[in-house]
């Protein structure tokens, strides 16, 4: 016999369902606080043209000196995002409902690394998308005022060959204000229509409806934290690109006080960066090419081990 579908048997399935969901939520560990910080959004796009201008401590002699920001208008504008899966009513009167409890378990798993997908998301982007001082988040040609106030360009990209090579970035995260900003409007929830009295998709097609939905999306913060680099990844190329970050300078001359810390890649390159940073010794022409031995013929002390920490993330595959 079927079951007799009630309020408080849907109540009771929907309460099911989002039992499911949340274990899905606390199943898994999102990796985007790593690179990027969480701002809250309230209303339907944030303004971050303060990016363009950190004012510095000064001696006060006389008048205070107003610092005006910047009016670069880089926006970060909200999205609204949503998964939705559908159940026939048969299945309920089936009772074969529980069938989906992994899809909805999967349906938190989703939303838990959405965050993750959005971010790491930006790092390929980075090549073609503005940042908040008018420029391409990687570029070559960053503006900078020199101490004498003349406009200078500044290059956080290293780039050779095909266009098609692996990347590989270096990040400063030991900041406040991080490479990239995960931008939260309306956290996901889960949520569902299965009254017949006020859900046409129930009267009309038969089946309930279950979902999650939420506002967010994510940008670009500060160019001079984050450089990126398509060339091989070897001892000179590394030391290259921190060296330019390390020497970066604010305008007017003030030093930034960069400190990379983190090297990121994909999958591709994996082993490649942590022979690099991890291994004690490496080939004279700084090209890693796999764990060597103490005093093996043509090796060199690597004074660069552990400089920063290798971080690799599948999303850059």
């Amino acid at each position: 016999m079927p079951r007799i579908i009630t309020p408080s048997v849907l109540d009771a399935i929907f309460q099911g369902f989002n039992f499911q969901f949340n274990g899905g939520l606390r199943s898994v560990e999102p990796t985007w606080k790593r690179v990027a910080m969480e701002t809250s959004s309230t209303a339907a796009a944030e303004n971050y043209g303060w990016l363009g201008q950190m004012p510095r401590i000064r001696e006060w002699v006389g008048d205070r000196v107003a610092n005006a920001l910047d009016s670069f208008g880089y926006q970060i504008r909200n999205r609204t995002f949503e998964s939705t899966v559908t159940v026939k009513r048969e299945q309920i009167e089936d009772d074969s409902y529980g069938l989906f409890n992994p899809l909805f378990t999967g349906l938190g798993e989703s939303v838990a690394l959405f965050p993750d997908e959005l971010v790491y998301g930006l790092f390929a982007g980075g090549f073609a998308s503005r940042c908040f001082d008018g420029q391409n988040f990687f570029d070559t040609n960053h503006p900078v005022k020199d101490v004498n106030g003349t406009v200078t360009f500044v290059s956080n990209v290293q780039t050779v060959g095909s266009p098609t090579n692996a990347p590989w970035y270096l990040l400063d995260t030991t900041k406040i204000v991080k490479p990239f900003i995960y931008q939260k409007r309306r956290a996901f929830g889960f949520v569902s229509k299965t009254d017949p009295n006020s859900s046409d998709r129930v009267f009309e097609c038969n089946e309930y409806v279950y979902g999650t939905d939420g506002r967010c999306n994510a940008g670009y913060g500060f160019w001079q934290t984050a450089f990126a680099s398509n060339a091989p990844l070897t001892r000179a190329n590394f030391r290259a690109a921190r060296a330019a970050m390390i020497n970066l300078k604010g305008d007017f001359g003030r030093p930034l006080n960069v400190k990379p810390n983190l090297l990121v890649v994909g999958p591709s390159l994996d082993q490649v960066a942590r022979d690099l940073i991890t291994s004690q010794f490496l080939p004279v022409d700084g090209v890693p090419g796999g764990a060597v031995q103490s005093g093996a013929l043509g090796m060199i002390d690597n004074t660069d081990r552990n400089l920063v920490e290798v971080f690799m993330s599948p999303w850059l595959a």
